[in-house]
């Protein structure tokens, strides 16, 4: 998309200024760092600067994955928190109450991640693109962010990952193979999106013009 998605313009703002503006209207949030490409530090200093959001401690450089940035960011905490929140900067409509929601679940199992139950049929295929079956949807949940994890559950489970060389596709992955805690469910939002491609963005821009009064 020519540059960092999270620097993109979204009816005016960066997409990463609406994601701070829901961590910074959480009451459970007290400080957040961010984690981005190393080249792009100053721009989000400078993002986090012109928008007001003054809960931002730390800007980090990120790895190669979003694995290791995740993990970057959690060795940059000096005082680690009791609950850590991960939220994807390139999802600019998640509410402030999800953000609560997910943190007050996370307090009471360990761990919780926000998701929308699968409305479509759900297809497993071969290698040929074949369908091999078709998997019941009543128990499946498509994952999003925020996910929120008691901080030393989730730094162990990082650190097991690390040394096992295991790359996760969400942290919430990492926490369920780490065995130690539970990972609950919290309903997400149909237009709580992640923007990747054009397509994405030119949908989001008509989701922000009613977005402002539901943070």
């Amino acid at each position: 998309m020519g540059q960092p998605k999270q620097l993109l313009s979204l009816a005016g703002r960066p997409i990463a200024a609406w994601s701070l503006a829901a961590l910074a209207h959480a009451p459970s949030v007290n400080s957040i760092v961010i984690a981005c490409e190393p080249e792009q530090r100053l721009a989000f200093q400078e993002l986090a600067v012109t928008h007001g959001c003054d809960k931002v401690t730390y800007v980090v450089g990120g790895g190669a994955t979003r694995q290791e940035s995740v993990f970057a960011a959690l060795r940059a905490m000096s005082t680690p928190s009791e609950i850590v929140v991960i939220h994807d900067g390139a999802r600019p409509f998640a509410r402030s109450g999800l953000v609560e929601a997910v943190i007050k679940s996370a307090q009471r199992t360990g761990g919780a991640i926000a998701a929308i139950a699968v409305k479509d049929t759900i297809k497993q295929v071969d290698d040929a693109q074949v369908v091999d079956k078709t998997i019941a949807r009543n128990r499946l949940w498509a994952a999003q962010t925020p996910q929120a994890f008691a901080y030393d559950v989730l730094y162990s489970a990082h650190e097991r990952a690390q040394d096992d060389g295991f790359l996760g596709t969400d942290d919430a992955e990492l926490v369920e193979r780490l065995g130690s805690a539970s990972v609950a469910i919290v309903e997400g939002a149909s237009d709580n999106l992640k923007i990747t491609t054009p397509e994405d963005l030119v949908v989001a821009e008509c989701l922000a013009t009613r977005q402002d009064a539901r943070l």
